[in-house]
């Protein structure tokens, strides 16, 4: 199983909440569609609040519920499968899928920034002066030959991302950080925690949630932080869809009006999200979808991805072009062209429609 950010606490049990799915053809005879999304947490608010606010509904469609099978590359493989119209995830995933042969387009994106590719170190470390990537080569601060740095799992979002960020900085020998270190798999919330508590692991990729806990536990320190504006900048260059919304081409040349409907109420619900009060948006998801957590954690999430998200949804062929300097060669083999990759029809009707 490849784990992501997706799943990044074990509370989020991964569950199929809906099945039977039939995709394109049952879906246009119902004027159903079928959403997936691999956890319901606010990084999928926009699902969240669309169902709940009834935006759905309101565009003549029906969605009896998400398919929430955990883990990324199961939503790109529902949507793909043909079990879900249209999923919300990672945007190596569609790329990955079409370079397999299963043309797969982006529709929108939700965020600007990656929330996975924070740094957190061992708070012991810290303390020894491991306080930038960089001091991540220096072997006799981190007291063995190469750090250990723990990804979810080997080939996973926070694999990529941290690769990719790794690559950026350079050490005292002058060479890429990343090659000074030895990455390893850490799994989910528990074990990647627990692993850097123990000293199993000497620095992690993390969520927010964990670098929260390891921060206010007082046993890790970040060391990269997504939200320092410069901090990215430097690394990325710009904004990157990093969360977007995607379906097959076929959906879209046979059912054109039912990608309509899920980029109209996306939109919506994106716009609600912006006016909203952070209490607002908590009480209206916090019970449906995240009750395994406190009503503090899921406010402070709140906060935290509304200084991320993409309030048009729109993608730019520059922050496009951001991400693939991420994704290859590490993610896909070959750059897909943005012209091919992305949609942007329907988001402009929706945006013509809906923008205030």
């Amino acid at each position: 199983m490849t784990w992501t950010r997706r799943h990044f606490l074990g509370a989020t049990a991964a569950t199929v909440t809906t099945a039977g799915w039939r995709g394109v053809a049952r879906a246009q005879a119902a004027k159903s569609i079928t959403v997936a999304h691999s956890v319901s947490t606010v990084v999928y608010g926009q699902h969240l609040v669309a169902r709940e606010k009834k935006f759905f509904e309101d565009e003549q469609v029906s969605m009896p519920g998400f398919i929430v099978p955990g883990g990324g590359a199961r939503v790109v493989n529902a949507v793909t499968a043909g079990q879900a119209l249209f999923g919300l995830g990672d945007s190596n995933h569609p790329l990955k899928a079409t370079e397999k042969g299963r043309d797969t387009v982006m529709l929108f994106a939700t965020d600007t920034r990656c929330s996975y590719a924070n740094v957190v170190v061992r708070k012991d470390l810290w303390d020894k002066g491991v306080k930038s990537v960089e001091a991540l080569t220096d072997a006799k601060l981190v007291g063995r030959q190469k750090a250990v740095v723990a990804a979810t799992a080997i080939g996973s979002g926070t694999y990529v991302y941290g690769v990719y960020v790794l690559r950026q900085f350079r050490g005292g020998n002058g060479k890429a950080v990343n090659d000074a270190v030895e990455w390893v798999g850490g799994g989910a919330s528990t074990t990647m925690l627990g692993g850097l508590k123990a000293g199993k692991f000497d620095a992690i990729m993390a969520v927010p949630e964990w670098q929260w806990a390891a921060e206010e536990e007082g046993f890790g320190k970040v060391i990269y932080d997504v939200q320092d504006e410069k901090a990215w900048n430097r690394v990325f260059g710009g904004p990157i869809p990093v969360t977007v919304g995607y379906t097959l081409r076929e959906t879209i040349e046979k059912s054109p009006d039912l990608v309509q409907a899920y980029v109209n109420a996306m939109y919506r619900a994106q716009q609600w999200i912006r006016r909203a009060k952070d209490e607002e948006v908590a009480e209206l998801i916090h019970k449906p979808y995240m009750d395994t957590f406190s009503r503090d954690v899921v406010l402070r999430s709140i906060r935290y991805y509304k200084t991320i998200f993409d309030w048009d949804l729109a993608i730019a062929e520059k922050d496009y072009d951001n991400g693939l300097k991420v994704f290859i060669p590490i993610a896909v083999d070959k750059p897909l062209p943005f012209a091919k990759a992305f949609d942007a029809s329907f988001l402009k009707k929706a945006q013509a429609k809906y923008k205030s």
